[in-house]
C-alpha cells in the first residue's frame, strides 16, 4: 500500500481528534529503524464484535506501514476459541514473529499463550481486552471504568425522568471473562445500584453474553420481554452489537423506540444509525484511530528495541500475573443531541448515519 494512500484513509477516520495531550503528546512518529524482515502478527478474537474486523485491524496495519514501513503484519482471527487463538499464538512464533499484538479471545483462557510468548522471548502488546496469567509489555485500552461510568449516568438520567418506582430494567452484560465486562459493570453500578437499594428499579432479568454476540442478546431479550409480558423499562447493556441484538427483538414486537434500549459502545454506524431513528439511546465513542495509532507507535518502539516509552504510560492493569503498563484512553458519551461528534471527527458522515432513514428528527436537521 502507497503511502499517500494510507495517509488518505488515517486521516478520513479522525486520526488527531479526540486524544488528551497528556497521551498523544508523547507520541511523535517513532525515529527511523531497522524494520526490515520483522514480523508483527495481530490477534482477532472474534467475528461477533465487529469494529475489530472493519475498522481496528485496517487502522493499525495502515499505521504500522507509516511508522515502520519495512514490518510485515499477519492478521489471524480466533472465531471465538480461545484454544484456537493459542494456536494461532505458537505458529506465529515458530514463524519467527517479532511482536505479537493481542485481542484476546477470552482473557480467562489466555495464560497460555502469553506464557508461549515469553518462553520464546517475543513482545505482547495487549490491544483493547485485557490478558491474564502471563506476562505483557503494556496493553492499550480506553477507560473502562469511565466507560461504566457513562453508560450509568445516562441510564440513572433515563429513569429519573420516569415515573414511578419499581421501574423494570433488564441488563445484558459482555463476556463474563474480561476486565472490561467487570469494569463497566462496576462503572455503572456507581449509579444504579442506588437506585436498586431504594427501590426505584428492579433488575428482572440480567444475563453475560459470551464473545458480545447480537443474536444471543437478541434471543436472551426475547426471552425476558416474553417472560414480562413485555413489560419492561428499560434495557440496559454494554456494547453497540448486544445494543443492536436488543433493539432487533424490540423491532420484532413493534417496541422499538418505545422501550429505551442504552449502553452502547463504540459508535459503530450502525448503532448511530438507531441513535437517528431513535430506537437507541446512546453510545460511547472512542476513537479508534487513536487507538490503533498508539498501539502501533508502541509496537515500533519495540521493534526498534527501544521498548516502551515510559511517558505514554498513565496506569496499570493487574492480569493476576503482573501490572502491565497502561495507556487509558478517554471516552465520549454520544446520543442523538450530539452526533455531530462522530461526523466532526471524521469516522461517518450525515448520509451515512441518515441512509437507513432520512426523515428522522435528527437527519432532517441535518440534510
Amino acid at each position: 500500500m502507497k503511502t499517500s494512500i494510507v495517509n488518505a484513509r488515517v486521516r478520513a477516520f479522525g486520526v488527531a481528534a479526540s486524544v488528551a495531550a497528556m497521551v498523544l503528546g508523547a507520541c511523535a512518529a517513532p525515529p527511523p529503524g531497522d524494520d526490515g524482515a520483522k514480523k508483527v502478527y495481530f490477534f482477532l478474537p472474534n467475528t461477533t464484535t465487529t469494529r475489530f474486523m472493519e475498522r481496528d485491524e485496517p487502522l493499525f496495519t495502515d499505521f504500522l506501514e507509516l511508522f515502520a514501513p519495512k514490518a510485515t503484519v499477519t492478521v489471524r482471527n480466533a472465531e471465538g476459541d480461545p484454544g484456537r487463538q493459542q494456536s494461532q499464538v505458537e505458529s506465529a512464533i515458530a514463524d519467527g514473529a517479532s511482536v505479537l499484538v493481542l485481542i484476546s479471545a477470552d482473557a480467562r483462557f489466555s495464560g497460555g499463550a502469553l506464557t508461549a510468548a515469553a518462553d520464546a522471548n517475543v513482545p505482547v502488546v495487549l490491544y483493547d481486552h485485557d490478558a491474564v496469567g502471563g506476562p505483557a509489555e503494556v496493553q492499550v485500552i480506553f477507560d473502562p471504568l469511565e466507560v461504566g461510568r457513562r453508560q450509568g449516568s445516562r441510564a440513572a438520567d433515563l429513569i429519573a425522568a420516569m415515573p414511578g418506582d419499581g421501574l423494570k430494567i433488564a441488563r445484558v452484560q459482555g463476556n463474563l471473562g474480561e476486565y472490561g465486562t467487570r469494569q463497566f459493570q462496576l462503572g455503572q453500578n456507581e449509579y444504579l445500584q442506588p437506585l436498586i437499594d431504594s427501590g426505584k428499579i428492579r433488575v428482572v432479568c440480567e444475563t453475560t453474553i459470551d464473545d458480545w454476540d447480537p443474536a444471543e442478546g437478541q434471543a436472551f431479550a426475547d426471552e425476558c420481554l416474553t417472560r414480562e409480558n413485555n413489560d419492561i423499562d428499560l434495557f440496559v447493556t454494554m456494547n453497540d452489537d448486544l445494543a443492536g441484538g436488543i433493539v432487533a427483538a424490540l423491532a420484532g414486537r413493534g417496541l422499538a423506540g418505545r422501550i429505551p434500549v442504552t449502553g452502547g459502545q463504540d459508535a459503530n454506524l450502525a448503532a448511530l444509525q438507531l441513535i437517528a431513528q431513535g430506537s437507541l439511546d446512546n453510545t460511547i465513542f472512542k476513537n479508534l484511530s487513536d487507538q490503533a495509532k498508539v498501539a502501533a507507535q508502541l509496537t515500533t518502539s519495540i521493534l526498534h528495541g527501544d521498548g516502551v516509552p515510559e511517558d505514554m504510560i498513565n496506569g496499570t492493569i493487574d492480569n493476576q500475573y503482573m501490572a502491565v503498563p497502561t495507556v487509558f484512553l478517554p471516552v465520549q458519551n454520544i446520543t442523538k443531541d450530539n452526533l455531530h461528534v462522530v461526523v466532526n471527527s471524521g469516522f461517518y458522515t450525515w448520509q451515512q448515519i441518515c441512509a437507513p432513514d432520512p426523515a428522522s428528527t435528527v437527519c432532517r436537521e441535518h440534510d
